[in-house]
């Protein structure tokens, strides 16, 4: 089954807020990590868990997801020296 992307409206607003060549990289790694049968194999898993489950790294950025099923729920896109701060 495949699976499928929710993008929750502050990680849309990280995403617009970032630079037009770095929107593009990050929605061209999605749209491979997305074709893949399992994409969390690309994934680390966070030992703290209260702002994600998982997170990906393209570059410099930092993508926070949760997984429910087969729908990965994208929380937010930072820089990584900013996504971990509280």
């Amino acid at each position: 089954m495949p699976y499928r992307l929710k993008i929750e409206s502050l990680a849309k607003k990280d995403i617009k807020s970032l630079e037009l060549t770095v929107q593009k990289r990050i929605v061209k790694k999605l749209k491979f990590f997305l074709e893949k049968p399992d994409p969390l194999m690309y994934a680390k898993k966070l030992v703290d868990s209260s702002g994600g489950d998982y997170r990906w790294r393209i570059s410099n950025y930092r993508l926070i997801f949760d997984l429910k099923d087969y729908e990965i729920l994208l929380l937010r896109v930072q820089h990584r020296k900013d996504v971990y701060k509280k």
